[in-house]
Order: structure tokens, then C-alpha cells, then sequence
């Protein structure tokens, strides 16, 4: 097996983005939504107005996850303005890592993860945060293994169903503020 690459996605990627985002939340998600809020959301969520939108936001960055060639899983990121919930302008936050069902368990979300830490750390923000659904044990369970606390709780609506995220963050120590002993 090649090894997988994490690559950048631009405006040309708009096609594969919208592919690889509505194929993840759906192998996530179908299971436990009905079946007309999943259309509605895997329509407006993934329509090309609106990832167009979020590719050529300045504040945002996407990432794939390439193995062979084939777009396996994504990473989105938002920095400022950006940011899906305004707590701090020095944060970063991750929006999205989803991957294909087939991918789980191989540690293609923690290089995904870990290109969002490099990230973060290259801007020098003092903590990441996201929202993730209460009931996706398996993302909680990989947030906290990467040292996520919960510190609130945010509404997100799956067509006409509200549920509930919980907002994780981790605090990060940039290098300039170790001490050397």
C-alpha cells in the first residue's frame, strides 16, 4: 500500500470535495438520522455554492487524505472570522475530519488531526477547538485520546432534528513559552 499524502484542496477540487464529503457524513450518519434530514442536509451542506464558498474563504483551509490517488477522508479548518462560534480569534477550529468507513481504525484521522496541530501551531494559537455530535462515540473517544476537555455545548441541526454538539478544546503550548531548566 502507498503511503498516504495529505494535500490541500482548492477550488479545482470542488467536485472531489463534495464527493468525499457527502459519501463520509452518510457511511457517519445514516444509520441513526431519517432518511429525509440526511437528504436535506447532504444537499445544502455539500452544494457547490456552499463549498465553493468555504474553499475560497480566506480564514478556512481544506485537506485531503490521498492514498493511490483516491481521496480517502478530509480536514477542515477555520481560523478567525471563520470560525463557526466566535470565542477567540487566536483559536483555530477544527470543523470537519471525516473518512471513508473503510478507512477507520488505520490512523488517517490522527494524520488529519495532526496536520491541524501544525497548523495551529504555526500560527501560534494558544488552543483548538471543535463541536461534535454527543452521541458520536467513536469521534469523542479519539478527541479526548488526543487530549480534547469538553467546556460547553452548541445546538446543530440535522434538517428539522436538533441535536447537540459538545464543544471540545485542547490548550496548546507554543515553543516560545517552555522553560528551559
Amino acid at each position: 500500500m502507498e503511503q498516504i499524502t495529505i494535500e490541500r484542496a482548492t477550488i479545482t477540487d470542488l467536485k472531489k470535495l463534495q464527493e468525499i464529503g457527502r459519501n463520509t457524513f452518510f457511511e457517519a450518519f445514516a444509520e441513526v438520522n431519517s432518511e429525509e434530514n440526511m437528504k436535506e442536509y447532504l444537499e445544502n451542506s455539500f452544494s457547490e455554492e456552499k463549498l465553493k464558498a468555504e474553499l475560497n474563504n480566506k480564514d478556512s483551509q481544506i485537506y485531503f487524505a490521498v492514498l493511490e490517488g483516491k481521496v480517502i477522508g478530509y480536514l477542515k479548518i477555520n481560523l478567525g472570522a471563520a470560525q463557526t462560534e466566535q470565542l477567540d480569534p487566536e483559536a483555530l477550529e477544527i470543523e470537519r475530519i471525516y473518512l471513508l468507513k473503510a478507512f477507520y481504525g488505520q490512523k488517517v484521522g490522527q494524520l488529519l488531526y495532526q496536520k491541524a496541530i501544525d497548523i495551529a501551531h504555526q500560527i501560534r494559537a494558544s488552543y483548538v477547538w471543535l463541536g461534535v455530535w454527543e452521541e458520536n462515540y467513536r469521534a469523542l473517544k479519539f478527541y479526548k485520546k488526543n487530549g480534547f476537555k469538553a467546556f460547553g455545548k452548541h445546538s446543530f441541526w440535522l434538517g428539522d432534528d436538533e441535536q447537540t454538539d459538545l464543544m471540545m478544546k485542547k490548550q496548546l503550548v507554543n515553543a516560545n513559552e517552555l522553560k528551559v531548566s
